[in-house]
């Protein structure tokens, strides 16, 4: 059977395709003209091109294959107005729901975040979790998550073999960008001064992988499955870092809303005047801001899936590969 992997060039679509071999997949990379395939060297795959804002690319793309993964669905990076930010995460969603149905491809899974579930007041977030209509909040991340996952539900309402599958914070090898790998980039690197108190999930990518893999083959269409690690904090995961990499524990922490106003001034330098974008991002901070201890028991019961790495072991991994790779002095 044929598998499409959209963004297998990155961390986490990197694993899945490892996970996918691994189980006698014949692996198709989707691809933009432009992505690095030196990062995926070790695998063996398919190459075909096409991009999330092209339509009919990415039809093409998807025509033949049995199941298809999006990795790369759309999230901020440097600060654009909101409505840009919502129109391009709502055109590259709809272009990958028309090539799932256009291909008629059997069976696709859309990679989300948890940061659609609202905060559980009185215990663990759970897919059940919903906002009871689109967030108000500017917060780009947060829009064009919830609109994503919107998206999905709604089609697969309508009838698309599409299934939601949502990891929690992830660390691992092939973190080239890096994404959540920059936390252990900078710690060990000792270029952060302070950090803002959060709880988070943390999972290993190779876990991570091997649960969507799980939700792709046998999750209900139009449900979510958190794919998660353990319940953990920004403190822990920070101490963790620093004892792997040898380096000062972090004493400084500051406030949520001082945070909230270093990244807005960042963000506001940046529009105006260019140059380098923030280090503490809108996407970031929610990220942070967001985050709860999750429930992984649908998973878990629906699909069969449990971790197999602690945190500790994930961030070592991720840890031991930057190092090789140089991101680490």
């Amino acid at each position: 059977m044929k598998i499409g992997i959209i963004g297998g060039t990155g961390m986490l679509g990197h694993h899945l395709a490892i996970a996918a071999q691994l189980r006698q997949y014949e692996v198709v990379i989707i691809h933009r003209k432009d992505s690095n395939l030196s990062h995926i060297k070790d695998l063996k795959f398919e190459s075909r091109i096409a991009d999330l804002n092209d339509r009919g690319s990415m039809i093409r793309a998807m025509e033949g294959l049995d199941y298809v993964a999006n990795c790369a669905a759309y999230y901020p990076t440097v600060p654009k107005p909101l409505a840009q930010e919502i129109k391009t995460a709502r055109l590259q969603m709809q272009f990958f729901i028309d090539g799932v149905r256009e291909a008629k491809v059997s069976r696709a899974l859309y990679v989300g975040g948890s940061i659609v579930l609202p905060k559980n007041p009185n215990g663990l977030g759970h897919e059940s979790l919903d906002y009871p209509q689109e967030p108000e909040s500017t917060n780009a991340y947060l829009r064009v998550k919830w609109l994503m996952d919107y998206m999905a539900k709604i089609n697969a309402e309508d009838g698309l073999p599409l299934v939601i599958g949502i990891p929690s914070m992830t660390f691992g090898e092939y973190d080239y960008a890096p994404t959540t790998g920059r936390l252990i980039q900078d710690v060990a690197n000792e270029e952060i001064p302070a950090y803002v108190h959060g709880l988070r999930n943390a999972v290993y990518a190779g876990d991570a992988a091997r649960g969507l893999l799980l939700a792709l083959e046998k999750g209900r269409f139009g449900e979510r499955y958190l794919i998660t690690g353990e319940n953990t904090s920004i403190e822990e995961i920070i101490k963790m870092i620093c004892e792997i990499a040898q380096v000062p524990m972090i004493k400084k922490t500051i406030p949520l809303n001082m945070a909230k106003f270093i990244s807005k001034s960042q963000e506001i330098k940046y529009t105006l005047f260019r140059g380098s974008p923030p280090t503490l991002s809108s996407t970031a901070l929610a990220i942070l801001a967001y985050g709860q201890h999750l429930d992984g028991s649908k998973a878990k019961e629906e699909l069969g899936y449990e971790p197999d790495l602690t945190v500790k072991d994930a961030i070592e991994r991720a840890y031991n590969w930057f190092k090789k790779e140089g991101y680490i002095e």
